[in-house]
């Protein structure tokens, strides 16, 4: 009895995930990715190598703390930049209404030696520092159908997940490296500033660097 009760119980939790989230990545779109230089860990927005000129108008934009607390940002024309967090992978998260009729909510991370979420939508790895990585929604593992991942270097791929939910690469040589995927919510209707939006989309990046 108990094995039925175990798989009934992870039968109901895959099929609230596929409630909660369609994760789709019709085509590229502009993300926010943090990078790590001079003591700060700074936020840029479009994608790697084709950052935008200028900040995009954004709401609720803010630093986060693993404990939650907000850190305060310093604004420049095309980028945020923030003091890192000690001992920890460093969070950002901002939301864009869009004129089209689309939310997005950004959710970026810097580093890869935590393996819990913070934000709502995360990529965390399986171990510290590793190179297997899991989706995780508001607390709940998920599954991507893609994740996209953009290097300095130029070169880009499509992860597809293995049968566990899980995406893995190697990386290969040295540079930073964005690892980006987006997750539209079923039934994901909101209202910002009495404006209504009934596509709601979460947008997460991992970034980090590797020196060898």
């Amino acid at each position: 009895m108990k094995t039925i009760a175990i798989r009934h119980n992870a039968q109901r939790l895959a099929a609230l995930a596929c409630l909660w989230l369609a994760v789709s990545m019709p085509a590229r779109a502009d993300y926010l990715w943090l990078q790590s230089g001079d003591g700060q860990v700074r936020v840029y927005a479009g994608e790697l190598g084709k950052p935008l000129a200028s900040w995009p108008t954004l709401v609720d934009a803010r630093a986060v703390s693993p404990d939650g607390a907000v850190v305060p940002l310093q604004n420049s024309a095309n980028h945020r930049a923030f003091a890192p967090a000690s001992g920890s992978d460093s969070r950002f998260t901002a939301t864009r209404a869009g004129a089209d009729g689309v939310l997005t909510h950004y959710q970026a991370r810097w580093g890869r030696t935590e393996t819990q979420a913070v934000n709502d939508l995360e990529l965390v790895p399986t171990e510290p520092n590793g190179n297997t990585f899991r989706l995780v929604f508001k607390g709940r593992p998920v599954a991507a159908s893609q994740v996209n991942v953009d290097t300095s270097e130029g070169w880009h791929r499509t992860l597809t997940p293995a049968k566990d939910g899980t995406v893995s690469f190697n990386p290969a040589f040295p540079g930073l490296y964005v690892l980006e995927v987006t997750a539209r919510v079923n039934n994901g209707s909101v209202t910002l500033n009495g404006q209504k939006y009934d596509d709601v989309r979460h947008t997460a990046t991992l970034s980090f660097e590797v020196t060898k």
